[in-house]
């Protein structure tokens, strides 16, 4: 199966036909420049072309009211002044004389992807449109959106493939609140939105974005709002958000389908928008959100103002949907103190919702370090007569960042090393040794040699040169069957280690007790996951995780993963990324191949997976996960156990001073950072 693109260049073929700052920035470029990046880089070429077409009425009366389709029915035959007497009836958007034409194929077009991924027609796509939608309501358009695309998607996938949950992710950074009223009373979509707001002050100024608005009725909890209430986030709040709010939450909700009002004027340089994430940062929260739903993942346009940030986001897009690795991070800083916060209220009034939050901090009691201000009326008449006159509301200095690399994709994809007697998995390269003794890996064996046993070990030189390929990127990722998955483990960690420019995150899995010494560095980080109670350890890159029941317990392990394993990693950016499975851990196939999926969003999907000759029917899995088949879904998850939540959120308080990304609340910031 690959990954849908679905645009037609008729989308473009309307615009602002007067003169209105507000609306002007809604331009057919926004289209052309997407799709032409992904054509100029080749991306285009590799996904599936799937044709647009309308909507019907009944698909659109899915979400709107007859009488508002009617009346928007009426606009092709209008006239100019007629046109814009019309548009004054709502809210900051505009009407031409083909744009209900080409609304009409923005809803089609995100109905066509559903169809696509439900039918395993593909496995995930991205839909290129204009208008936009997620603004728009049920008799209302609003905010450049004439019919609200993402919920007619939802709806339509409830109804015709009897989808029972649906997971809706914006990352726009304007507040969705007509996907948020189509469906806060109803528990079966889970519509999770982060959004400029600074305390109502930001479009669409709007009470019920703030965080307090969870849903209504049975949808209570179903909506989660994370309210940005100061300008300039970075990669690293964007992350922290991911991490202990929103995964946490979807992997209990456990979706049958995730679509991604994927508006990217939350990226740099957008006027809109004005934070400070890079583009690739959406390859991330792509990659992120691949493994749930068994890897059925619609994203279609929605914002996006700057044309070069825009077209790069939609690229990093993209690529992550085809199943390249995600570029390597750059450093992460810590979320900031106003991010915290959001995190915080958001945590805090969704505990008694979901289990995964159930020891979340409580709300601040004191005020946040935004201090709320009301948008007196005032000072909002000004602003309006500003915009009536033609003024700019705001002067945006230039925002520059450096050009994205190309994403090299190496010549292997996925090698194995396995004994004779065991099948190389579909997909895979069977790895062997060179075998040549004046070989620069020769060298580095006699040099760098860790046990007593002979050099000229095949296996071990081989493990050793298959690391050495990967640091070249010469193969992406690797698994290997192995006599002693803790003599591997010490070989690849010292050969890697000799070079001062790697970093090795290790991720062992089962065991008990402390395997070896790991030189305390920073050159290799250590996460252990055991049932062994661990003794204190002081060690920032030596991080033991109890669980009671071991490797054993999803609900637990998602835990320790989401919240704990992934944040630390995303900021200790590693090079190379070495899974051990120690013998009788007791995984499940599905959660150890939810846990090698992610981890490959990490050192540019570089992941070599050790694996004890025991477990040779681990093998075919784990090779599925590396070469991008999307993990199996883990069911709706049953609360951890005290105790684990317990130790888990002790571990957590004891680590945030060394580890920012896992801080959770403001209490836990030392102080704002000029952000």
């Amino acid at each position: 199966m690959g990954t849908a693109l679905i645009y037609d260049e008729e989308m473009t073929k309307y615009k602002l036909l007067w003169v209105d700052p507000v609306c002007k920035i809604e331009v057919p470029e926004r289209l052309t420049v997407s799709h032409g990046a992904l054509v100029k880089n080749g991306l285009a070429g590799r996904c599936v072309s799937i044709p647009v077409r309308e909507a019907t009425d009944e698909e659109i009366l899915l979400v709107h009211s007859e009488e508002y389709l009617e009346a928007v029915k009426e606009t092709p035959y209008m006239t100019l002044e007629d046109l814009k007497d019309f548009t004054l009836k709502y809210g900051d958007v505009y009407f031409h004389p083909n744009i209900y034409h080409c609304a009409k194929l923005a809803a089609g077009a995100a109905l066509q992807l559903v169809d696509g991924v439900m039918s395993g027609k593909v496995r995930n796509g991205m839909a290129l449109v204009r208008p936009p939608g997620h603004h728009s309501m049920r008799s209302a358009a609003n905010g450049f959106c004439v019919f609200n695309n993402v919920a007619i998607a939802a709806k339509y996938a409830k109804q015709k493939y009897g989808v029972q949950r649906v997971l809706i992710v914006d990352w726009d950074v304007h507040h969705g609140q007509g996907v948020q009223y189509c469906f806060e009373d109803d528990p079966s979509v889970l519509y999770f939105s982060w959004h400029r707001y600074e305390h109502q002050k930001f479009w669409p100024h709007l009470r019920e974005s703030d965080y307090d608005s969870v849903g209504k009725d049975k949808g209570a909890g179903f909506n989660v709002n994370v309210p940005w209430n100061k300008v300039g986030m970075r990669n690293s709040d964007y992350l922290a958000v991911f991490c202990h709010v929103l995964l946490p939450v979807a992997y209990e909700f456990c979706p049958d389908l995730v679509l991604v009002c994927a508006g990217f004027d939350s990226a740099v340089g957008d006027p809109e928008g004005e934070m400070c994430a890079t583009p690739d940062v959406f390859a991330h929260l792509t990659h992120l959100l691949m493994n749930l739903a068994e890897g059925k993942l619609c994203a279609v346009l929605e914002g996006g103002y700057n044309l070069t940030s825009l077209a790069q986001s939609v690229c990093e897009t993209v690529h992550t949907l085809l199943g390249d690795p995600a570029p390597r991070p750059a450093s992460l800083d810590s979320p900031c103190k106003s991010a915290l916060e959001s995190i915080q209220c958001v945590r805090s009034v969704h505990k008694k919702y979901w289990s995964c939050l159930k020891h979340a901090a409580e709300t601040p009691t004191s005020d946040l370090s935004t201090k709320r201000i009301k948008l007196a009326a005032t000072e909002e008449k000004e602003e309006q007569v500003k915009l009536k006159e033609g003024e700019e509301p705001r002067s945006t200095e230039k925002v520059e960042w450096p050009e994205l690399p190309k994403r090299p994709w190496p010549p292997v994809g996925c090698a194995a090393l396995l004994p004779e007697g065991v099948a190389c998995p579909e997909g895979c390269t069977r790895f062997s040794w060179s075998q040549d003794p004046n070989s620069l890996i020769a060298s580095k064996l006699r040099e760098n040699s860790v046990t007593d046993a002979d050099d000229g070990d095949s296996l071990l030189s081989s493990l050793t040169e298959l690391v050495e390929k990967m640091e070249q990127n010469e193969i992406r990722s690797g698994v290997a069957l192995v006599p002693d998955v803790s003599m591997a483990m010490m070989r690849a960690i010292q050969h890697s280690a000799s070079d001062p420019s790697n970093r090795v995150l290790v991720v062992c899995v089962g065991g008990g007790g402390v395997i070896r010494h790991i030189p305390d560095d920073g050159k290799t980080l250590l996460v252990h996951v055991s049932r062994t109670q661990p003794e204190e350890q002081n060690s920032k890159y030596f991080i033991p995780v109890y669980l009671k029941k071991g490797c054993r317990d999803i609900s637990g392990f998602i835990q320790v993963l989401l919240s704990l394993l992934l944040p630390v990693a995303y900021e200790y950016t590693p090079s190379l990324v070495l899974l051990v499975r120690m013998q009788d851990c007791g995984m499940c196939d599905s959660l150890w191949q939810q846990l090698t999926s992610l981890l490959q969003g990490l050192a540019q999907g570089h992941t070599l997976v050790l694996l004890q000759e025991g477990e040779a029917s681990c093998v075919g899995p784990t090779a599925s996960s590396l070469r991008g088949t999307p993990a199996p879904s883990l069911g709706q998850l049953d609360p951890p156990t005290e105790e684990d939540v317990e130790a888990l959120e002790s571990l957590r308080l004891r680590l945030q001073a060394d580890w920012k990304l896992l801080q959770t609340s403001a209490s836990e910031s030392r102080g704002d950072d000029g952000r």
